[in-house]
């Protein structure tokens, strides 16, 4: 995999920063605050895109003002890794799992969980991923909020 520090210099690190802290902001917004063009914004976007750096722009949704309350991170022990592929792919059916990890240590995979109540977190965790062919067991760490979250250092 190639260096992609080298790839990139102060112009792509303040357009990636503009972008992290606001991912609507806008292209021309961005130029006029850098004092370039605004065509040189698009070409950097579109080259960092195209290396890898930059891979997508989303929004960040408030899960518990939607009504998911719960959440949790489970360790997914398989009975064969070589069948993860296919239990990941049935893990990804449920909208309820929102990140898959694959782990070392005790577990081949490490799932987060959001649920709107307790019994729902219960239907998800034993109706659903329980039943999933080649889970031998699993072991949920129920999750009372995150401290914080961020992209590494530019």
């Amino acid at each position: 995999m190639e260096n992609n520090k080298e790839s990139f210099d102060d112009l792509d690190i303040k357009i990636l920063s503009a972008l992290e802290l606001d991912g609507r902001k806008a292209f021309s917004a961005i130029a006029n605050d850098l004092n370039v063009s605004n065509t040189m914004v698009h070409q950097r976007v579109a080259n960092l895109q195209k290396k890898g750096i930059l891979e997508q722009a989303t929004i960040k949704m408030n899960e518990r003002k939607l009504g998911y309350e719960w959440s949790a991170f489970t360790g997914l022990s398989l009975k064969e890794d070589s069948n993860s592929k296919a239990i990941i792919a049935e893990l990804e059916a449920i909208p309820e799992i929102t990140e898959c990890y694959y782990i070392t240590g005790n577990y081949t995979l490490f799932i987060r969980i959001v649920a709107k109540s307790n019994e729902h977190m219960r239907h998800l965790l034993y109706d659903k991923i329980d039943n999933i062919k080649g889970i031998m067991r699993t072991e949920s760490f129920i999750d009372f909020g995150c401290a914080f979250k961020r992209n590494i250092p530019l």
